[in-house]
């Protein structure tokens, strides 16, 4: 099976018999790594008819759409990335034409685009311009006109690019098969051309996609077509593999170094001492003797019990690959040397002289409201940072927490990090089960589920309730225990009662076992723990004291029975 996806194109449109042609195509096909994380992409967009600017609508909507679509993160998935490109395009095109022609339909198109990547077709439709799909001779259309009918003969363009400040977009996959023709087409080729007609046309033509396209045009003019007629044919030659990551290749070939002493230089980089060291890798304190400061960085080399392990190579990339991609002063950073060639595997992060979270926690056992706010507040954000590129973390923990001497914190490690537009190429680890420690963990991780951001928070809130009365709200947990466990909460009250109860409800709410009961961002987490929240105390107050204390209702319950066998103790003896 071949390593890359490869695809034949045919591209084709003409005015037909109105003055001027108002449909417009485009298509990009890269190479190298963005194909890989981007795929290829292929998009239609026909002006509306009513509109003023349809012509100008359509060739912005293919041409911004193909730029700002490759500019996106690497690590939204392909979804996100396309909706949020549309959904920008979409405004625009509404404001411009209000502001140029004085209406909503100013500049106004249909659009339909398809992303290639890896062995999924992700699809993208609004209006009535159409995507087939041919595979092993039977042909489908796939997408739904968004047309309204009324009566026989009267309908109306119901969605379009530009209309609406608001934007409904249909969006699907398919996964793909090598052999699959995709055709995508304008409304003056299907309301001409019946399905059967498109089928023996494309069959007749095969396998050269240009002429598939060429023949269907001709074929809608000369049976009568009114309107502008194009065509878009994409042929699957071939399938990259799903099981075999292409991201780190180049580097996963390169040698494990050997253990590093004082003084000696790898690449540049001259050992100072040896940080840490467990079994699975090795942590030096090194500095940079082709940088004129000779700054200090902190360099991570795999351990020899691993090279032959492809698994744990490729989670040792991952987590470098993670940091180069973000940017918060409240994350790590790598310290990329795309100059320097490496001979050996290692990454190098920045040295953050400091300690971690845990250690401070052990040194300040009883901090303030306020102190524990700004902590959180500061995680917050470098979760913040994460979740718009859609990376979960998954391990948050105090030992993953670093603070340097200008009381910054920085989150650290991502190995287990999970990456939106990494998982859709099947080509890194995929974390199926509990990937942190069990006791930081959201409960989801235990029943099988995918974490969301709202793992993070829950991970988030443990950590806050834990630096507010150094126990945990679920008690020390083991990944044994965790999936049969009840998961109860304990109020932060009963250990510290110095704890406001609305922070006690905030932390309920951030470490409950459902998500969907959770916090949706961090923001409004740190917003209940600095003024409190009248209707999420209503809520609290409002469920059955079991349910709100059970280790109270219980306690309450045996005073009120123990009470009970005394008086019937004090009726017999007086009796």
């Amino acid at each position: 099976m071949s390593k890359s996806l490869i695809i034949s194109l045919g591209q084709y449109s003409i005015a037909g018999v109105k003055p001027r042609n108002e449909d417009f195509y485009g298509a990009s096909v890269p190479t190298g790594s963005t194909l890989d994380s981007k795929g290829i992409c292929v998009a239609i967009a026909d002006g509306v008819s009513a509109s003023e600017g349809g012509k100008e609508a359509s060739q912005i909507a293919v041409r911004q759409f193909l730029d700002d679509y490759y500019s996106t993160p690497d690590s939204w998935s392909t979804k996100h990335a396309a909706t949020k490109v549309l959904g920008a395009l979409n405004l625009w095109l509404y404001n411009q034409g209000q502001k140029l022609y004085g209406g909503n339909c100013g500049l106004a198109t249909t659009f339909s685009a398809i992303i290639l990547k890896s062995q999924t077709a992700h699809l993208f439709h609004v209006g009535d311009s159409r995507i087939y799909l041919l595979r092993e001779g039977h042909l489908e259309c796939i997408t739904r006109d968004h047309r309204v009918h009324f009566g026989d003969k009267s309908d109306y363009l119901a969605r379009a690019l530009g209309i609406d400040a608001r934007l409904g977009i249909d969006y699907h996959t398919r996964d793909l098969q090598a052999g699959d023709c995709f055709i995508l087409t304008t409304d003056g080729v299907h309301d001409v051309l019946r399905l059967e007609e498109v089928e023996h046309i494309l069959k007749s033509h095969q396998p050269d996609p240009q002429k598939q396209a060429e023949a269907l045009v001709d074929q809608a003019l000369s049976q009568g077509s009114q309107d502008n007629i194009t065509c878009q044919v994409v042929r699957i030659d071939a399938l990259p593999q799903a099981d075999k990551g292409e991201f780190f290749e180049h580097l996963a070939s390169l040698p494990f170094p050997p253990d590093l002493k004082a003084s000696q230089v790898l690449d540049g980089y001259r050992i100072l001492r040896e940080l840490n060291a467990t079994s699975r890798s090795q942590v030096y304190l090194a500095e940079d003797t082709l940088d004129q400061q000779a700054k200090k960085v902190v360099i991570k080399t795999p351990s020899q019990n691993f090279n032959d392990d492809p698994l744990y190579i490729e989670q040792f990339l991952h987590e470098e690959w993670v940091a180069k991609r973000l940017d918060s002063p409240h994350l790590i950073k790598v310290c990329d040397r795309a100059a320097r060639p490496r001979t050996f595997l290692y990454s190098v992060v920045e040295y953050i002289e400091g300690q971690t979270l845990r250690q401070w926690m052990r040194d300040n056992p009883n901090p303030g409201v306020d102190r524990v706010r700004a902590t959180v507040d500061q995680i917050a954000r470098g979760l913040r940072a994460m979740h718009r590129m859609e990376m979960i973390h998954q391990d948050l923990k105090p030992d993953n927490i670093l603070i340097d001497r200008n009381n910054t914190l920085k989150i650290i490690d991502f190995g287990s990090t999970r990456i939106a537009g990494l998982a859709e190429t099947q080509s890194v680890l995929e974390h199926k089960n509990i990937v942190g420690t069990a006791s930081y963990s959201a409960p989801e991780y235990f029943r099988g589920e995918q974490g969301s951001n709202r793992s993070d928070i829950f991970s988030l809130g443990v950590m806050a309730y834990e630096m507010l009365t150094g126990k945990l709200p679920y008690g020390d947990i083991t990944p044994e225990q965790a999936a049969r466990k009840k998961f109860t909460y304990t109020p932060a009250r009963l250990h510290n009662p110095a704890i406001p109860d609305w922070v006690d409800a905030a932390l309920e709410k951030a470490t409950h076992p459902h998500p969907n009961r959770r916090y949706e961002v961090e923001s409004e987490f740190v917003s209940d723990l600095t003024r409190p929240n009248q209707s999420l105390l209503n809520e609290g107050r409002s469920r059955p004291l079991l349910e709100r204390n059970p280790l109270g209702f219980w306690k309450g319950l045996s005073l009120i029975q123990l009470a009970v066998i005394l008086a019937l103790g004090y009726l017999l003896l007086t009796g």
